[in-house]
């Protein structure tokens, strides 16, 4: 299995392609349509099966329309029209089978009412709601404990050997945002210190 990595400076965002042996791929937050990403699905000879959105920000998904006039891939997501394109629904806890692909599906709210994690294999397609040292940001105090909530008990409790490819930023690993991540940590001396923060769910590991 390939995964390939584009970045675009143009909302700073990242966009993943997951392709097989079989010549299905899949692709994740089309933040941007580029030469790169074209390129290595045709020179992979790859069959663009279909197309995840982690959640409807616009620096995620602007790179849909150019996408689907090349590609009759289909779109997946908790929204049901994204850029003017209908979606297939996605549901929190369900599993995906794309062809030879089994993707699970995490909703993680708090940075957007739609904010989901993608999870195939040991990699974890996180968005906006975790990367590295960071979780996503939110509109308020309760939609910070909402988030936090959902990572330590949908996330923090899988296996740390899991990896972390975020929308933005650079990849990590589970443990290591488990142990170390700032947010979670700035977040918690909030509580700490009193500040009006409401209590977030906590996972023992």
């Amino acid at each position: 299995m390939k995964l390939f990595f584009h970045y675009s400076a143009l909302g700073y965002s990242n966009s993943y392609i997951l392709g097989n042996e079989a010549g299905e791929a899949i692709l994740i937050d089309p933040s941007h349509m580029a030469k790169a990403i074209l390129n290595f699905i045709e020179d992979n000879n790859y069959h663009l099966r279909a197309i995840l959105v982690t959640h409807d920000h616009k620096n995620h998904v602007q790179g849909l329309r150019t996408l689907k006039r090349i590609y009759n891939a289909e779109l997946y997501a908790i929204n049901h029209v994204i850029m003017a394109h209908e979606a297939t629904l996605i549901r929190d806890g369900e599993t995906l089978h794309i062809d030879s692909f089994a993707v699970e599906v995490i909703s993680v709210p708090g940075h957007s009412p739609d904010s989901v994690v993608f999870k195939i294999g040991h990699i974890l397609f996180t968005g906006d709601a975790l990367s590295a040292g960071l979780i996503g940001k939110t509109a308020s105090n309760y939609g910070d404990a909402t988030e936090l909530a959902a990572l330590r008990s949908k996330l923090f409790s899988l296996p740390y050997d899991c990896m972390v490819f975020p929308g933005h930023g650079p990849p990590t690993s589970l443990e290591s945002e488990c142990r170390f991540n700032a947010g979670i940590q700035i977040y918690e001396e909030k509580r700490r210190k009193g500040f009006g923060v409401p209590n977030a769910l906590f996972i023992e590991r």
